[in-house]
């Protein structure tokens, strides 16, 4: 009995790693970071970090200076990457109190560090505002198909939880839905949208005039801070060996522009011509 809690306890406290300088502990799994960051505006939110290690996944969720609640989930199981905005409404220009997207996609190794490097992080100074070590480059995505909300969960379990309320505006790109279909998704769960070619007087809603005429909306968020890489030091063990270890965590920020069609540009107000 007692052995087995010397060795959890010996679990819980055996990693320390650092994180931008701050000492960062071993904590129990499903545990959550809260990070102050610095926006692109200049503003600070508090970005909150939770990892389910049972589940294999991240999430991460912050709110923008104009009052958008952007969540972000790494599904490490299933290979997929959620994104959704709740983004306020215009009410007297006829829209609802909010506006859920919700965008899916592949998600590649080494994007993000593992559920159970996350779920170990702790930081000693919560106070200190947070900048990412390194910028990564802006991601053009075009989200040419739909994904029906109901067969989802063959995808992510994730996504009926995260994008129930962006029932009609569930995105993802061709290329990622040939990959899904060659690893036996079902297709019906896909609708291709309507295109350029298909409809050559579409236009970027920017540009529309009508608020009812179809159009291709733009929409762009930043990951403006996240563990995106393990640091590694080496050492020598009491022969000489050379041996490498987890000693710290590198952080990254990384923008997000999406293009996908909407039926009309009252869907997409944002994006207009100032």
């Amino acid at each position: 009995m007692f052995g087995g809690v010397v060795r959890k306890l010996t679990r819980l406290f055996a990693v320390v790693l650092l994180l931008s300088s701050a000492v960062v502990v071993v904590v129990v799994p499903g545990s959550e970071l809260r990070v102050r960051v610095r926006l692109a505006d200049g503003l600070i939110t508090e970005e909150v970090l939770e990892a389910d290690s049972e589940r294999d996944s991240i999430s991460l969720e912050f709110k923008q200076g104009d009052g958008t609640l952007v969540t972000f989930v790494a599904d490490f199981k299933q290979d997929v990457k959620i994104f959704r905005a709740l983004i306020l409404g215009e009410l007297e220009r006829g829209q609802n109190q909010y506006q859920a997207l919700c965008f899916v996609t592949r998600l590649n190794r080494n994007e993000i560090i593992p559920s159970e490097s996350m779920a170990r992080l702790r930081q000693k100074n919560p106070q200190a505002i947070r900048l990412a070590e390194e910028r990564r480059g802006l991601e053009q995505l075009t989200m040419s198909a739909a994904v029906n909300l109901s067969r989802a969960w063959q995808l992510s379990s994730h996504i009926h939880n995260m994008c129930s309320e962006a029932r009609e505006a569930i995105y993802t790109r061709e290329a990622d839905v040939k990959y899904w279909l060659e690893k036996g998704v079902d297709g019906s769960m896909f609708e291709v949208l309507p295109q350029t070619t298909e409809l050559p007087g579409l236009q970027p809603c920017h540009s529309a005039k009508d608020l009812w005429q179809p159009c291709l909306c733009t929409y762009n968020l930043r990951l403006e801070w996240y563990p995106c890489l393990l640091k590694y030091c080496r050492s020598r063990d009491s022969a000489g060996k050379g041996t490498s270890y987890k000693c710290g965590i590198k952080s990254c920020s990384k923008g997000y522009h999406f293009t996908y069609f909407v039926p009309q540009k009252q869907l997409c107000l944002w994006d207009e011509e100032t």
